[in-house]
Protein backbone atom coordinates (compact mmCIF):
# COMPACT_ATOMS: atom_id res chain seq x y z
CA UNK A 1 0.00 0.00 0.00
CA UNK A 2 1.55 3.36 -1.37
CA UNK A 3 0.87 7.15 0.74
CA UNK A 4 -2.07 7.23 -1.92
CA UNK A 5 -4.10 4.21 -0.60
CA UNK A 6 -3.19 5.89 2.85
CA UNK A 7 -5.24 9.37 1.86
CA UNK A 8 -7.63 7.33 0.12
CA UNK A 9 -8.41 5.21 3.15
CA UNK A 10 -7.94 8.71 5.54
CA UNK A 11 -9.93 11.22 3.00
CA UNK A 12 -11.67 9.50 0.24
CA UNK A 13 -15.04 9.93 1.73
CA UNK A 14 -14.60 14.66 1.42
CA UNK A 15 -13.78 13.50 -2.80
CA UNK A 16 -16.08 15.17 -4.59
CA UNK A 17 -17.54 13.02 -7.25
CA UNK A 18 -17.95 13.98 -11.00
CA UNK A 19 -15.23 16.69 -10.74
CA UNK A 20 -14.50 17.82 -14.04
CA UNK A 21 -18.45 18.23 -14.17
CA UNK A 22 -17.79 21.41 -12.06
CA UNK A 23 -14.56 22.52 -13.65
CA UNK A 24 -16.56 22.46 -16.83
CA UNK A 25 -19.38 24.61 -15.08
CA UNK A 26 -16.98 27.14 -13.79
CA UNK A 27 -15.72 27.65 -17.40
CA UNK A 28 -19.20 28.44 -18.42
CA UNK A 29 -20.03 30.56 -15.39
CA UNK A 30 -16.68 32.25 -16.79
CA UNK A 31 -18.24 32.39 -20.28
CA UNK A 32 -21.46 34.57 -18.46
CA UNK A 33 -19.21 36.88 -16.66
CA UNK A 34 -17.41 37.55 -19.65
CA UNK A 35 -20.27 38.60 -21.88
CA UNK A 36 -22.51 40.07 -18.73
CA UNK A 37 -19.60 41.98 -16.38
CA UNK A 38 -16.55 41.63 -17.74
CA UNK A 39 -14.97 43.94 -15.47
CA UNK A 40 -15.47 41.72 -12.62
CA UNK A 41 -13.57 38.67 -14.19
CA UNK A 42 -10.43 41.08 -13.29
CA UNK A 43 -11.04 40.33 -9.91
CA UNK A 44 -10.79 36.51 -10.56
CA UNK A 45 -7.72 36.20 -12.11
CA UNK A 46 -4.43 35.00 -10.45
CA UNK A 47 -2.50 37.80 -9.37
CA UNK A 48 -0.14 37.12 -6.73
CA UNK A 49 -0.07 40.61 -5.96
CA UNK A 50 -3.54 41.36 -4.98
CA UNK A 51 -3.55 37.87 -3.22
CA UNK A 52 -0.72 39.38 -0.65
CA UNK A 53 -2.94 42.52 -0.22
CA UNK A 54 -6.17 39.88 0.55
CA UNK A 55 -7.55 39.20 -2.01
CA UNK A 56 -7.24 35.29 -1.04
CA UNK A 57 -10.30 34.36 -3.22
CA UNK A 58 -8.07 34.59 -6.64
CA UNK A 59 -6.08 31.46 -5.30
CA UNK A 60 -8.99 29.66 -6.80
CA UNK A 61 -11.32 32.06 -8.75
CA UNK A 62 -8.64 31.71 -12.11
CA UNK A 63 -10.07 27.89 -12.82
CA UNK A 64 -13.36 30.12 -14.03
CA UNK A 65 -11.04 32.04 -16.58
CA UNK A 66 -12.60 31.46 -20.00
CA UNK A 67 -9.73 28.64 -21.86
CA UNK A 68 -11.31 29.92 -25.54
CA UNK A 69 -14.14 31.78 -27.30
CA UNK A 70 -17.51 30.53 -26.97
CA UNK A 71 -18.10 29.17 -30.37
CA UNK A 72 -18.82 25.55 -31.43
CA UNK A 73 -15.36 24.43 -31.13
CA UNK A 74 -15.40 26.20 -27.61
CA UNK A 75 -18.68 24.00 -27.29
CA UNK A 76 -17.19 21.07 -28.70
CA UNK A 77 -14.09 21.11 -26.14
CA UNK A 78 -16.16 21.33 -23.16
CA UNK A 79 -18.36 18.12 -24.27
CA UNK A 80 -15.37 16.24 -25.14
CA UNK A 81 -14.12 17.03 -21.53
CA UNK A 82 -17.05 15.70 -19.88
CA UNK A 83 -16.32 12.01 -21.33
CA UNK A 84 -12.96 12.29 -20.91
CA UNK A 85 -13.82 13.19 -17.33
CA UNK A 86 -16.25 10.30 -16.73
CA UNK A 87 -14.19 7.75 -18.30
CA UNK A 88 -10.90 8.67 -16.33
CA UNK A 89 -12.54 9.01 -13.31
CA UNK A 90 -13.96 5.39 -13.51
CA UNK A 91 -10.65 4.46 -13.91
CA UNK A 92 -8.67 6.67 -11.51
CA UNK A 93 -11.88 6.17 -9.09
CA UNK A 94 -13.40 9.23 -7.63
CA UNK A 95 -10.71 10.32 -4.60
CA UNK A 96 -7.70 9.73 -7.22
CA UNK A 97 -9.51 12.05 -10.09
CA UNK A 98 -9.91 14.43 -6.87
CA UNK A 99 -6.03 14.16 -6.20
CA UNK A 100 -5.38 14.93 -10.31
CA UNK A 101 -7.54 17.70 -10.70
CA UNK A 102 -6.88 20.18 -7.62
CA UNK A 103 -3.11 18.92 -7.64
CA UNK A 104 -2.78 20.22 -10.95
CA UNK A 105 -4.47 23.81 -9.14
CA UNK A 106 -2.47 23.95 -6.43
CA UNK A 107 0.98 23.26 -8.31
CA UNK A 108 -0.03 26.37 -10.39
CA UNK A 109 -0.40 28.27 -7.55
CA UNK A 110 2.71 26.96 -5.83
CA UNK A 111 5.07 27.73 -9.11
CA UNK A 112 2.69 30.88 -9.56
CA UNK A 113 4.05 32.39 -6.01
CA UNK A 114 7.14 31.02 -6.68
CA UNK A 115 7.81 33.36 -10.43
CA UNK A 116 6.14 36.38 -8.37
CA UNK A 117 8.90 36.19 -5.32
CA UNK A 118 11.48 35.73 -7.64
CA UNK A 119 10.63 38.22 -10.13
CA UNK A 120 10.53 40.75 -7.05
CA UNK A 121 13.64 39.84 -5.97
CA UNK A 122 15.72 40.15 -9.05
CA UNK A 123 13.85 42.70 -11.32
CA UNK A 124 12.09 44.59 -8.15
CA UNK A 125 8.81 44.49 -9.60
CA UNK A 126 6.51 40.54 -8.90
CA UNK A 127 5.29 39.39 -11.81
CA UNK A 128 2.33 36.87 -12.03
CA UNK A 129 1.89 33.57 -14.55
CA UNK A 130 -1.17 33.81 -16.76
CA UNK A 131 -3.41 30.54 -15.45
CA UNK A 132 -6.07 29.00 -16.90
CA UNK A 133 -7.49 25.40 -16.72
CA UNK A 134 -7.07 24.78 -20.37
CA UNK A 135 -4.28 22.62 -19.96
CA UNK A 136 -5.17 20.93 -16.93
CA UNK A 137 -8.01 19.53 -18.58
CA UNK A 138 -6.25 18.60 -21.69
CA UNK A 139 -4.13 16.56 -19.28
CA UNK A 140 -7.30 14.44 -18.60
CA UNK A 141 -7.29 13.03 -22.48
CA UNK A 142 -3.04 12.45 -21.93
CA UNK A 143 -3.73 10.72 -18.38
CA UNK A 144 -6.47 8.97 -20.87
CA UNK A 145 -3.80 7.76 -23.06
CA UNK A 146 -1.43 6.35 -20.45
CA UNK A 147 -4.00 4.56 -18.87
CA UNK A 148 -5.10 2.73 -21.89
CA UNK A 149 -2.71 3.39 -24.67
CA UNK A 150 -4.00 0.73 -27.26
CA UNK A 151 -7.39 1.70 -26.97
CA UNK A 152 -8.68 4.03 -30.18
CA UNK A 153 -10.31 7.21 -30.49
CA UNK A 154 -12.07 9.19 -33.22
CA UNK A 155 -10.00 12.02 -34.28
CA UNK A 156 -12.79 14.42 -35.06
CA UNK A 157 -15.13 11.70 -34.89
CA UNK A 158 -13.98 10.47 -37.92
CA UNK A 159 -10.34 9.01 -38.05
CA UNK A 160 -9.71 6.09 -35.97
CA UNK A 161 -6.29 6.51 -33.51
CA UNK A 162 -4.69 4.80 -31.07
CA UNK A 163 -4.46 6.43 -27.83
CA UNK A 164 -0.78 6.42 -27.95
CA UNK A 165 0.07 8.03 -30.54
CA UNK A 166 -2.57 10.90 -29.56
CA UNK A 167 -0.65 11.05 -26.44
CA UNK A 168 2.98 11.14 -28.86
CA UNK A 169 1.44 13.98 -30.55
CA UNK A 170 0.18 15.75 -27.85
CA UNK A 171 3.35 16.20 -26.05
CA UNK A 172 4.84 17.27 -29.46
CA UNK A 173 2.67 19.85 -29.56
CA UNK A 174 3.08 20.92 -26.17
CA UNK A 175 6.50 20.87 -26.65
CA UNK A 176 6.36 23.48 -29.74
CA UNK A 177 4.00 25.55 -27.93
CA UNK A 178 6.68 26.23 -25.43
CA UNK A 179 9.29 26.94 -27.56
CA UNK A 180 7.03 29.21 -29.71
CA UNK A 181 6.44 31.07 -26.87
CA UNK A 182 10.03 31.63 -25.76
CA UNK A 183 10.88 32.49 -28.99
CA UNK A 184 7.76 34.94 -29.56
CA UNK A 185 9.15 36.67 -26.84
CA UNK A 186 12.62 36.84 -27.12
CA UNK A 187 11.73 37.93 -30.24
CA UNK A 188 10.20 41.05 -29.18
CA UNK A 189 11.48 41.47 -25.61
CA UNK A 190 14.95 40.36 -26.23
CA UNK A 191 16.94 37.52 -24.03
CA UNK A 192 16.25 38.65 -20.35
CA UNK A 193 12.72 40.13 -20.80
CA UNK A 194 11.72 37.80 -23.54
CA UNK A 195 12.81 34.73 -21.35
CA UNK A 196 10.80 35.96 -18.64
CA UNK A 197 7.62 36.04 -20.91
CA UNK A 198 7.94 33.02 -21.70
CA UNK A 199 8.41 31.08 -18.17
CA UNK A 200 5.44 33.29 -17.44
CA UNK A 201 3.41 32.22 -20.15
CA UNK A 202 4.53 28.70 -20.20
CA UNK A 203 3.74 27.60 -16.93
CA UNK A 204 -0.08 27.17 -17.27
CA UNK A 205 1.04 24.52 -20.33
CA UNK A 206 4.55 23.12 -17.99
CA UNK A 207 2.66 22.81 -14.51
CA UNK A 208 -0.59 20.38 -15.75
CA UNK A 209 2.14 18.39 -17.85
CA UNK A 210 4.40 17.47 -14.92
CA UNK A 211 1.58 16.92 -12.59
CA UNK A 212 0.26 14.55 -14.75
CA UNK A 213 3.14 12.52 -15.34
CA UNK A 214 4.44 12.75 -10.97
CA UNK A 215 0.63 11.52 -10.60
CA UNK A 216 1.17 8.33 -11.81
CA UNK A 217 4.45 7.97 -10.92
CA UNK A 218 3.42 8.06 -7.10
CA UNK A 219 0.25 5.86 -7.56
CA UNK A 220 3.00 2.86 -8.35
CA UNK A 221 3.25 0.55 -5.28
CA UNK A 222 7.28 0.39 -4.54
CA UNK A 223 8.19 -3.02 -2.83
CA UNK A 224 10.62 -3.10 0.12
CA UNK A 225 14.25 -5.07 -0.40
CA UNK A 226 12.44 -8.50 1.17
CA UNK A 227 9.33 -8.18 -0.62
CA UNK A 228 11.46 -7.64 -4.45
CA UNK A 229 13.45 -10.97 -2.46
CA UNK A 230 10.38 -12.87 -2.42
CA UNK A 231 8.98 -11.90 -5.64
CA UNK A 232 12.35 -12.98 -7.24
CA UNK A 233 11.92 -16.80 -5.43
CA UNK A 234 8.25 -16.72 -5.93
CA UNK A 235 9.02 -16.66 -9.90
CA UNK A 236 12.11 -18.83 -10.24
CA UNK A 237 9.96 -21.54 -8.07
CA UNK A 238 7.31 -21.63 -11.47
CA UNK A 239 9.35 -20.85 -13.90
CA UNK A 240 10.64 -22.90 -16.55
CA UNK A 241 13.13 -24.97 -15.21
CA UNK A 242 16.79 -25.41 -17.37
CA UNK A 243 19.24 -28.15 -17.82
CA UNK A 244 20.92 -28.64 -14.81
CA UNK A 245 19.34 -26.89 -12.72
CA UNK A 246 17.74 -29.64 -10.47
CA UNK A 247 14.68 -28.57 -10.12
CA UNK A 248 11.92 -30.74 -12.11
CA UNK A 249 7.93 -29.57 -12.95
CA UNK A 250 7.25 -33.33 -13.29
CA UNK A 251 7.35 -35.99 -11.41
CA UNK A 252 6.39 -39.70 -11.71
CA UNK A 253 4.56 -40.81 -8.34
CA UNK A 254 5.75 -44.71 -9.28
CA UNK A 255 9.10 -44.71 -10.67
CA UNK A 256 10.23 -40.84 -9.21
CA UNK A 257 12.00 -40.21 -12.68
CA UNK A 258 11.38 -36.43 -14.11
CA UNK A 259 11.24 -34.77 -17.43
CA UNK A 260 15.31 -33.83 -16.45
CA UNK A 261 16.82 -37.12 -15.77
CA UNK A 262 14.29 -39.24 -18.30
CA UNK A 263 13.69 -36.00 -21.10
CA UNK A 264 11.86 -38.72 -23.38
CA UNK A 265 9.16 -39.60 -21.34
CA UNK A 266 5.80 -37.59 -21.08
CA UNK A 267 4.10 -37.22 -17.71
CA UNK A 268 -0.04 -36.83 -17.10
CA UNK A 269 -1.86 -36.53 -14.15
CA UNK A 270 -4.45 -38.94 -12.92
CA UNK A 271 -7.79 -37.61 -12.86
CA UNK A 272 -9.35 -40.90 -10.76
CA UNK A 273 -6.39 -40.43 -8.63
CA UNK A 274 -6.69 -38.15 -4.77
CA UNK A 275 -4.26 -35.04 -4.99
CA UNK A 276 -3.63 -34.44 -7.90
CA UNK A 277 -0.58 -37.35 -8.15
CA UNK A 278 1.44 -37.48 -11.86
CA UNK A 279 2.77 -40.46 -13.49
CA UNK A 280 5.10 -41.20 -16.40
CA UNK A 281 3.84 -42.52 -19.92
CA UNK A 282 5.18 -46.09 -18.21
CA UNK A 283 2.91 -46.02 -15.36
CA UNK A 284 0.20 -43.74 -16.28
CA UNK A 285 -2.44 -46.63 -17.25
CA UNK A 286 -0.47 -49.49 -15.08
CA UNK A 287 -0.41 -47.86 -11.43
CA UNK A 288 -3.36 -48.48 -8.66
CA UNK A 289 -5.55 -45.30 -8.08
CA UNK A 290 -5.41 -43.70 -4.65
CA UNK A 291 -8.37 -43.17 -3.60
Amino acid sequence: MNWMDKLERKWGRHAVANLSRYFVLAQVIGYVVQLTAPGLMSYMNFDMGSILHGQIWRIVTWIFTPTASLDVFGILFLFCVLMWGSSLESMLGTFRMNVFLWGSVILCDIVGAIVYVVTRILLGYGFSPYLSTYYILMSMLLALAMCMPEGEVRLYFVLPIRMKWMLIFELVYLGYQVVRIFSIGIASYGTGMGILVGVLNCVQIVVPVLNMFWFFHAMKTRLSGKQKKRQKEFRAQFSQPRPGSGIARHKCAICGRTELTNPELQFRYCSKCVGNREYCQDHLFTHQHVK
